[in-house]
């Protein structure tokens, strides 16, 4: 029976992990291909959104799928962190794999749901599918762009910084010994975060900072016809940076957290009732 209801609860785990992660790329994906395909169809000046609109829907859709999966699983959402609490917060090593599988099993149903549903957009603006629509799926240097000199190095190097912020601070956001927000408002805190990730370390590297959200959409678009999926717009082979970074940057955030900040934090046993401080304290 307990066998029973272990393999019960890790499936539901499973399930809130794969729901979550299509709910974050449902928004994430689908608002570049609007911006990048349907807007520049459309609406050549830009009405159709921005980069302010791509960094906005990426956090709104990562604070929607943290509240649909956090219940089941803790939302993760991302092998990163979940390779990151195995490590440093105890989360079970037994549970990295299927978490990283479901995961990345909901990113490419999302990205096949969005290739499906801006498919006459993406075929007008690139009938080739090329690195031209790429970036709608999968991340690339410098968002594709070869006026920035930056390529695969420079791109990983912004992968780890970028991945190690955001684990430090949703190390900081979920450790009960700190100062979390209150009301059940970490998961639109935590979208903030990834908003302002996007707004400030989004050009190098597109910041995917989560290996299954680059990984899933582009075996997604490489199964569509993206024959280039694999490689960068200098036809190097990309697609290893956006996993390798964020898998070793989310370990370093989340290692700076726990050893500059959590160590120090006041311990969890309260204080002896009616016990008076001494000048020590």
């Amino acid at each position: 029976m307990a066998e029973r209801r272990t393999a019960r609860e890790l499936t539901g785990e499973l399930s809130a992990e794969f729901v979550g992660t299509m709910i974050v790329i449902l928004f994430g994906c689908a608002v570049v291909a609007q911006v990048s395909a349907a807007g520049a169809l459309t609406d050549p000046a830009g009405g159709l959104g921005d980069h302010d609109s791509i960094a906005w829907a990426w956090g709104l859709g990562v604070t929607l799928g943290v509240y649909v999966a956090a219940r089941l699983s803790g939302a993760h959402l991302n092998p990163a962190v979940t390779v990151a609490l195995a490590a440093f917060k105890g989360f079970p090593w037994r549970k990295v794999a299927p978490y990283v599988l479901a995961q990345t099993a909901g990113a490419f149903v999302a990205a096949l749901l969005v290739r499906w549903n801006y498919s006459e957009a993406l075929a007008r603006a690139d009938p080739g599918h090329t690195v031209k629509t790429q970036g709608v799926f999968s991340t690339l240097p410098a968002n594709g762009n070869t006026a920035l000199p930056v390529h695969e190095w420079g791109a990983l190097r912004d992968q780890v910084i970028g991945t190690a912020i955001l684990l430090l601070l949703i190390m900081a956001i979920t450790d009960l010994l700190n100062t979390p927000p209150g009301g059940n408002l970490a998961p639109f805190v935590i979208g903030l975060v990834v908003v302002a990730i996007g707004m400030a370390w989004g050009s190098n590297a597109g910041y995917a900072i989560n290996p299954a959200r680059d990984f899933g959409p582009r075996l997604a678009s490489y199964l569509t016809g993206y024959g280039g999926a694999w490689r960068d717009q200098y036809g190097n082979l990309y697609f290893w940076v956006p996993i390798v970074g964020p898998l070793v940057g989310g370990l370093l955030g989340a290692g700076l957290y726990k050893g500059l900040i959590g160590r120090f934090l006041p311990s969890a046993e309260p204080e002896p009732t009616g016990r008076v401080p001494t000048p020590e304290d």
